[in-house]
């Protein structure tokens, strides 16, 4: 049997009565505030080209690493759920079966942020309030098939309806930015703008890592084979992506935070032996370590934000990755330091104010240890919003809790929703906006806070901070 579920206008809110008041107040105010997405992964084609997506299945599923990691945990193979195989091997196309299997173990998605997200999107953009079952789950496929067939489902039209101001994808170095090109050229006033994600050229343990120094050789005209026309090149890609993609950040997704600041030769030295291929462990590190301080130098250059998403422990499941490659819900928080690590690049970059680094963990141990003294105390720095497996509500909570006293509001970035699936922005930073509230609500309850400063605060939140952080 097909359950009902309902968004009710105080989820996320505290249960007390009286904080629950303050908190509904508070939200009333930002609740229709524009969207500021300014770092995620959706796909500038969408924007570019405009077409309908193609099916629920496509929409909802494939492209979700939330989605197929909780499914793939109850024993459902990655086949099943048709995510290509990378030697084109068979794997379910039936974009129908494949919404069943959805359907019908919609159940474990319960407390989980997936159902907040998914059951939002249902209702808000298809007005469906049923919870997918095997009774229901046909009937739910072609309500959503048959819309996404109206002109008012097309990315663009859903751009502007979820009222979103500006969003931000991530394109590697050797992107040309077709997409983003075609965007600015087509008179659409939406804004998709691109950052700059270098690992494939920073990192010696991504595959491919000597090629793609030759293909950015190739890209920029520059002399890849020595340290200065390597760095010369990256700058030019970096100007590039602020040129035609209108970019105003860098990301960089590296296993540690851990920085160096080697002499000029001794890094040229480093770079000649990663090039070559076949560095050790402690060559890589040390270079992905350099390099994060040279990405630092670049950005007072050129003004680009800087983004540091550290310690995720990528591709853990290597069956996964070697049929299906990456980003298919394998990866891993691991514990990461930042006090030691970062030390080297805020030496020489963290007291200038005209600097943003903005820090990202997986390690909620480090949020009062070491994130929020760093951010509270260096002018260069600031704290990205609870990530990935943290964007919750719970998550979300204990971000606030253990960084707020020391790193205060205004050494954070507001939220951003980092997401590939699309129809999930709403929803996520409907979450974040009734997290914040709930938590303000009881600073004010407890009569540490302003109800007009928390109202304050909440905008600030909910849009200023991360429009005024990236530039935007």
């Amino acid at each position: 049997m097909s359950g009902q579920f309902t968004l009710h206008p105080d989820r996320l809110f505290p249960a007390d009565p009286a904080t629950r008041a303050i908190a509904r107040e508070l939200h009333a105010g930002i609740a229709n505030l524009p969207i500021i997405s300014p770092h995620g992964h959706t796909d500038p084609a969408w924007f570019a080209e405009n077409q309908p997506f193609p099916d629920p299945a496509s929409l909802f599923i494939i492209p979700d690493h939330y989605v197929l990691r909780m499914l793939y945990s109850q024993g459902i193979g990655l086949d099943e759920l048709g995510v290509p195989r990378l030697d084109g091997g068979p794997v379910e196309t039936d974009k129908r079966k494949i919404w069943r299997i959805l359907a019908e173990n919609f159940h474990v998605y319960r407390g989980t942020p997936s159902y907040l997200w998914l059951t939002h999107a249902f209702q808000t953009v298809f007005g469906i309030t049923e919870v997918p079952s095997k009774d229901n789950a046909d009937r739910l496929y072609d309500i959503i098939a048959e819309a996404l067939e109206k002109p008012e489902f097309r990315p663009r039209a859903l751009y502007e309806r979820f009222n979103i101001e500006v969003i931000a994808t991530t394109e590697g170095p050797l992107d040309d930015l077709r997409h983003h090109r075609k965007i600015r050229e087509s008179g659409w006033k939406g804004r998709v703008i691109s950052a700059f994600r270098p690992d494939p050229v920073v990192d010696p343990d991504v595959p491919g890592f000597a090629d793609n120094l030759q293909a950015l050789g190739r890209l920029t005209g520059q002399d890849t084979a020595t340290y200065r026309g390597y760095l010369q090149a990256l700058a030019d890609r970096r100007r590039y992506f602020m040129e035609v993609g209108g970019a105003t950040s860098t990301d960089h997704g590296h296993p540690t935070a851990r920085t160096a600041d080697l002499q000029d030769e001794d890094a040229a030295a480093l770079y000649d032996r990663v090039r070559q291929g076949g560095a050790l462990a402690d060559d890589a590190e040390l270079f992905r370590a350099q390099m994060l301080t040279e990405m630092a130098r670049m950005s007072t250059v050129d003004g680009l934000v800087m983004q540091i998403h550290a310690g995720p422990r990528r591709d853990h499941n290597p069956e996964i990755f070697s049929v299906f490659g990456k980003d298919k819900g394998g990866d891993m928080p691991g514990p990461t330091g930042y006090v030691d690590e970062l030390r080297p690049l805020l030496a020489r970059f963290g007291n200038r104010a005209d600097l943003t680094v903005i820090l990202f963990t997986l390690d909620e141990t480090a949020y009062a240890r070491e994130l929020a003294p760093l951010a509270g105390h260096y002018p260069a720095l600031r704290l990205g919003p609870a990530w990935w497996f943290h964007d919750s509500p719970e998550g979300m909570r204990r971000y606030r809790e253990q960084m707020t006293e020391t790193a205060g509001f205004y050494n954070t970035v507001g939220f951003n929703d980092d997401t590939r699936a699309f129809l999930s922005i709403p929803a996520r930073h409907d979450v974040a906006r009734r997290a914040d509230c709930a938590f303000l609500a009881r600073l004010v309850a407890e009569h540490r806070l302003g109800l007009d400063e928390a109202r304050e605060v909440a905008h600030d939140l909910a849009y200023r901070l991360a429009k005024t952080a990236y530039r935007l």
